[in-house]
């Protein structure tokens, strides 16, 4: 989590996945997935809710929460922009392909279960 709580970061305020999860009573996994399908999702054609809604399973009024307390739709396009940007993901290049297990184009969901592996936990 640590990589994205770093672009976390960078968008101002005090948002981390560790207070989603609790704010929202969901795994810090289900969190870390759900910020990373909206950073996606807003780059992406159509609505960025509904978009990561089918992408983690979750109820669109609760991704609508966490968009509001990311910064809305400024601070969702400035997630995406350094999701993908010279400031985010972007600049891992290669790396970032090869954290990302589930082949989504997203390591970020990624990282929990990587960091969990090492600890010993499935």
């Amino acid at each position: 989590m640590g990589m994205l709580d770093g672009i976390l970061g960078q968008l101002g305020g005090n948002v981390d996945i560790g207070g989603i999860a609790a704010k929202y009573g969901i795994p810090a996994e289900l969190a870390e997935k759900a910020v990373a399908a909206l950073g996606q999702s807003h780059a992406e054609p159509g609505d960025t809710i509904e978009g990561a809604a089918a992408k983690t399973g979750l109820d669109t009024g609760v991704l609508g929460q966490i968009a509001g307390q990311l910064g809305g739709e400024g601070g969702l396009g400035q997630l995406s922009d350094l999701m993908k940007g010279a400031g985010g993901l972007g600049a891992l290049g290669g790396l970032a392909g090869m954290l990302d297990r589930d082949g989504d184009g997203n390591p970020l969901n990624d990282l929990g279960g990587l960091a969990g592996g090492l600890f010993g936990k499935s």
